[in-house]
């Protein structure tokens, strides 16, 4: 081979993975969002096996599609990442991913026609490839719109990438008859180095498809055998994940798990297949080792090999994942998930059961809501983003057991309720909105608090003091109803009311306060703002407090009357409920309006 051969392999090869690259860039941008949709939202099913076989059927389509397993996953790495798939959702895609794969190599098998009539002669892709770029390139140069320009590309890849390889195929021909070029290959008799050869060759080039092409244009010489193929086909199925293993690095553990999920189906299949090789080679050594192969039949080892790993592996699919959770350290099913397992399906026939479920999941969501609020303090005394994103977790927790404690409680069956327990649905209906809307003016509080960090908003003294103050009581308000709730004690839950009125009265003071304060001069509009967004945010938690109270009242009591959304636990106009909120003022009201009149 004298340099002008070798720099048309070079050229060969470039056209051969240009093409490749270029018909799989216009296939995706023709198909826009819709892969995307597709493996979003088709890869589970009411059944679990169903739901296997649909992944494992759209990893084999969109793969052949675009004609890359690794731009497959590296797409679902990036759905897991987006928390819009499970892990456990990917693992069968991925399978699928690698049949799909196989495509390329099946179509240049076409290259094996032989002479004959002159249809079969155009049917070869020497033939059709100048015609392709041809309608490809005028189509592109005249086309004014995506889609016909998409369809040109396609069509001027596929083009390249048959003229790569027909130029490879010329410039292998001539070493049919190199005795040199033979005893390379003899070489290549030892089934390990194979396996390393074609583990290194496909790495380097990181695509299985342009590594089996580049052997199938090879195979034109002559002297590719069987015994050669397969364990070239077998590394170059571990070479293949150096991709993969590139595109997990600085991802998080779910999304190095979907990468470890290939490295998997491709390790395995790749050591079942070499002790399958190894008994062959060294205990029976078959005649159809030293067979010749032909583009076509390399193109079946490499698919035979893909389809019988997935074939294997597939029922194994859950098992996988999990495997790679316990390598990651990781679970798929996230800690919002395993907190609400407790809502289970089968406690529905026993509504009390179901009913301290329920409970369990409110308290769990009332100790993060209290949680949040404390969070918001640290905030608003100084802004961290690690704080913000917890609270931030929080509230996605809280959101989560809100949606499926409102699914959960209304398939309780309601023929088994004693009036009790109808009591308690009630009130866990209507305290479950109310909980979850206290939650959101915690993140509203939080944003508010960001929003100050960033823009460098700062309160006077006297602006802190009231807020401490307001703070402090509307904390008060949150800690007893969730022990109202927690307990059933209607004693408690009848302090919130006042509590609230209290906050309310709070509320109207702090704004005047501060209205004198921006007309003299002592306080910025910026911070008068967010004074007012953070105090109503309080007044709406203390409200919300107060109707839970309401709900707690109306369930201990028994009575069906009682007028939870407008009622009193007691008379508001009562020595006991005046008593109490003559207390609230007195340790929370008066401190602020003795600081006004000391200023």
């Amino acid at each position: 081979m004298d340099v002008i051969s070798i720099l048309e392999l070079f050229g060969g090869v470039g056209l051969f993975l240009f093409g490749m690259s270029y018909m799989g860039q216009s296939l995706e941008r023709l198909a826009g969002n819709g892969l995307e949709k597709i493996l979003q939202t088709l890869t589970t099913s009411k059944n679990h096996a169903v739901g296997i076989l649909k992944g494992f059927g759209l990893g084999l389509v969109v793969t052949g599609i675009i004609q890359s397993s690794s731009a497959t996953t590296i797409m679902l790495i990036g759905f897991v990442s987006a928390g819009m798939m499970k892990v456990r959702q990917t693992v069968p895609v991925i399978f699928g991913a690698n049949i799909g794969s196989c495509v390329t190599a099946q179509l240049l098998r076409l290259g094996d026609l032989g002479g004959g009539s002159v249809i079969i002669q155009l049917l070869k892709p020497s033939s059709f490839a100048p015609v392709m770029i041809f309608i490809g390139a005028m189509v592109s140069i005249k086309a004014k719109k995506n889609k016909p320009k998409n369809i040109a590309g396609i069509l001027l890849g596929l083009g390249v990438l048959f003229t790569g390889m027909t130029l490879m195929e010329k410039v292998f021909g001539p070493l049919k008859e190199s005795p040199e070029f033979q005893n390379l290959f003899t070489s290549f008799s030892n089934p390990f180095l194979g396996i390393l050869i074609g583990f290194l060759l496909c790495a380097l080039i990181q695509s299985s498809s342009a590594f089996v092409g580049i052997l199938q244009a090879l195979s034109a010489t002559g002297s590719i055998t069987c015994g050669i193929a397969i364990p070239m086909l077998i590394g170059q199925n571990l070479g293949k994940c150096i991709t993969i293993i590139l595109g997990s690095i600085g991802a998080g553990k779910k999304a190095k798990r979907v990468g470890l999920s290939y490295l998997l189906f491709n390790i395995i299949g790749s050591i079942l297949l070499t002790i399958v090789l190894c008994i062959l080679y060294y205990q029976v050594k078959p005649a159809f080792f030293d067979a010749v192969v032909n583009r076509g039949e390399i193109a079946n080892l490499h698919m035979a090999f893909n389809i019988v790993t997935a074939l294997i592996l597939l029922p194994f699919s859950d098992r996988i994942a999990d495997l790679t959770g316990k390598i990651m350290k990781d679970s798929d099913e996230n800690v919002n998930e395993a907190e609400l397992r407790i809502l289970d399906n089968r406690l529905l026939s026993t509504p009390g059961i179901a009913i301290n479920a329920c409970k369990r999941v409110i308290d769990r969501m009332g100790e993060k809501i209290l949680e949040n609020y404390y969070l918001t303090v640290d905030l608003l005394i100084e802004f961290n983003e690690k704080t913000f994103q917890k609270l931030m977790d929080n509230e996605s927790f809280i959101d989560e057991a809100e949606t499926a404690l409102s699914a959960y409680v209304i398939k309780i069956d309601r023929k088994r309720l004693t009036p009790d327990n109808k009591m308690v649905i009630s009130e866990i209906l209507n305290s479950i909105s109310d909980f979850e809307r206290i939650g959101d003016y915690c993140v509203n509080m939080a944003y508010v608090s960001r929003d100050m960090s960033e823009k460098k908003i700062s309160f006077s003294p006297a602006g802190i003091n009231e807020l401490t103050s307001i703070m402090s009581a509307t904390k008060k308000a949150l800690d007893t109803t969730r022990e109202a709730f927690h307990t059933d004690d209607e004693k408690l839950a009848s302090k919130i009311e006042p509590l609230y009125d209290a906050i309310k009265e709070m509320r109207v003071v702090v704004q005047k306060h501060h209205i004198d304060r921006l007309q003299a001069g002592t306080c910025s509009v910026p911070a008068g703002v967010a004074l007012f967004d953070l105090i109503q945010a309080m007044e709406r938690i203390a409200s919300h407090s107060r109707n839970i109270s309401l709900h707690v009242v109306k369930r201990v009591r028994g009575d069906r009357t009682f007028d939870d959304m407008h009622g009193h636990a007691f008379d508001p106009e009562g020595e006991e409920y005046l008593s109490l909120q003559t207390y609230y003022l007195n340790k929370y009201l008066d401190p602020i309006k003795n600081a006004s009149d000391l200023a």
